[in-house]
């Protein structure tokens, strides 16, 4: 009898475990297939995909358009005046990124969205129409003043999600951040002087000689143009401003709350929506605990790494090798910069969400750090295979296609070229793509409550913005030193991408002390205003 009482004991024990393990698997399974809202999705990546397009164009050709406007006095100080059109846009974003972000907590996300796109779409026709570097600044300067979109995006996305899709929806968002910075550059890159380029096409219209850089910018602006349209039919506001008012506590009262704080705020009902107590904002010296600061700081050094690496690639590619760079044309530039962004759909999409899904946002940081070290240590020395075939060719540019090659070593060093900064490039996009969309996620998690999203989405980007300052302007005096002065490695040109790898090094230190809670999004789990725990 006891032996049966054993079994039998065991197998009402295993049951038990199959039953409570298949009820875990059940519900994990539920949340996993949360769907994503499609209808709302599309449009407010339609919206998104502006700026960053708009953001990249100038990267291939901002280089021939300083020289052009004749500002430079050597080429040796095309870099400084490059840096500036570069950081305008970014100085006059942080003065106001964060209003952007704060003003659409109280007024809403969709009219902040609309000013944003309407300013992209006059501040770009006015830069491709430009014919003084003055004029261009002007219109760089104008365009960062309006630019607060992108914290704007994030809360919105936010909103729409819950914890189940909410990684999926932000790497959707950093894939048409990627998507837009590929795309920009290819279009500035292909388009830019259309007249010389292709002048069997464009060699005759009087208006893209006049305006070299007016094809690009208006191809650009009509992505702007269509979200701009998506945003202004289709965008339903998802900021839901509520009147406090006393709730009587019940039974039911608690599980009627978690119930409404775990599911996406747009399958609240309306009326149900302005039921909802939500508490007073937190003042900013509340919000920036520890963990908040330490994120902001890894934050800062990743995307001043970043930053300077964006910056100095189409620098160093159009610089001649005599300066340590590639000597490539405009087009090359954006040839490249496109064919290495190919991969960003499948990463972005199938491989990110797996590795979050299985690893958390903290570890996808922490391997994009990792392999941005790679280009950055790397890059800088093609500019010696590129010497050593301008050589072979006694000047001749580097053709693009097989077809005007010799079957020769000398064909197989330009391919040897191509093959390494492709497999580069290609590192350094998978490894932006894990670390965006990482940090992304990650600052979304760290907002206590709805209403403070904003807020933290808005100071994210304005750590990034403050990068997108220092960064070229770091990259453009660092280059533009080092080529001017015959200093030893690594002083000379490969200095830049020295400095860049030890600004990652900073974040890599700096983030190995931000705990594993900021995997999951507190924001869904309280709205009574706790304080973040250590």
């Amino acid at each position: 009898m006891t032996e049966a009482t054993e079994d039998t004991a065991r197998h009402t024990a295993a049951n038990i475990d199959i039953a409570s393990s298949d009820d875990v698997a059940a519900e994990a399974e539920a949340v996993k297939m949360t769907p994503l809202p499609w209808e709302k999705l599309l449009v407010l990546l339609s919206v998104r995909l502006a700026e960053p397009i708009n953001y990249s164009l100038i990267l291939p050709f901002v280089y021939k358009m300083v020289l052009d406007f004749g500002v430079a006095k050597s080429t040796k100080d095309v870099a400084f005046y490059a840096t500036l059109l570069f950081t305008s846009f970014s100085s006059c974003q942080a003065l106001t990124i964060m209003y952007w972000g704060r003003l659409s907590d109280r007024i809403g996300r969709r009219p902040v969205l609309l000013i944003g796109l309407a300013g992209n779409l006059v501040s770009y026709m006015t830069f491709g129409l430009a014919k003084s570097f003055w004029v261009a600044l002007a219109a760089r300067l104008f365009n960062g003043l309006l630019a607060g979109n992108v914290a704007v995006v994030k809360s919105v996305i936010s909103e729409i999600s819950d914890d189940s899709n909410r990684a999926s929806m932000m790497a959707y968002l950093s894939l048409m951040g990627n998507v837009g910075m590929v795309l920009g550059a290819a279009i500035g890159g292909i388009f830019a002087d259309p007249a010389h380029q292709y002048p069997a096409v464009f060699g005759n219209i009087q208006l893209f000689i006049t305006f070299p850089y007016l094809l690009p910018c208006a191809i650009g602006c009509s992505v702007t143009v269509f979200g701009l349209l998506m945003g202004t039919f289709k965008f339903q506001e998802t900021l839901v401003r509520n009147k406090p008012r006393a709730v009587p506590p019940t039974a039911n009262s608690s599980s009627q709350t978690l119930a409404i704080e775990t599911a996406p705020l747009l399958a609240i009902g309306d009326q149900e929506a302005q039921e909802i107590h939500q508490p007073a904002q937190r003042s900013i010296k509340e919000l920036l605990t520890p963990t908040v600061v330490r994120v902001m700081t890894t934050n800062f050094f990743m995307c001043l790494a970043m930053s300077m690496g964006d910056q100095i690639y189409p620098i160093f590619a159009a610089s001649s090798t005599s300066d340590g760079g590639l000597g490539f044309e405009s087009r090359y530039i954006g040839f490249s910069l496109a064919i290495s962004g190919l991969s960003i759909f499948y990463v972005q999409l199938f491989v990110y969400p797996r590795l979050e899904r299985r690893y958390g946002a903290l570890f996808c940081y922490h391997r994009g750090q990792m392999m941005l070290l790679v280009p950055f240590l790397c890059l800088s020395l093609l500019s010696l295979l590129a010497a050593h075939l301008e050589r072979l060719a006694n000047g001749a540019n580097i053709p693009l296609l097989p077809g005007s090659w010799s079957l020769s070593v000398e064909l197989l060093e330009h391919a040897g070229l191509w093959v390494l900064l492709i497999a580069l490039l290609l590192v350094q996009i998978v490894a932006k793509v894990m670390v965006f969309t990482s940090i992304n996620l990650i600052t979304a998690n760290l907002a206590p409550s709805r209403n403070e999203l904003g807020f933290m989405n808005g100071a994210q980007q304005l750590a990034m913005t403050l990068t997108r300052i220092i960064g070229p302007l770091l990259t453009g005096t660092i280059w533009t030193w080092s080529i001017k002065h015959a200093w030893p490695f690594p002083f000379d040109s490969h200095f830049v991408w020295t400095v860049a790898t030890l600004f990652t090094l900073t974040s890599y230190f700096v983030s190995l002390r931000i705990p594993k809670t900021v995997n999951t999004f507190a924001a869904g789990k309280s709205n009574d205003g706790g304080s973040e725990e250590e």
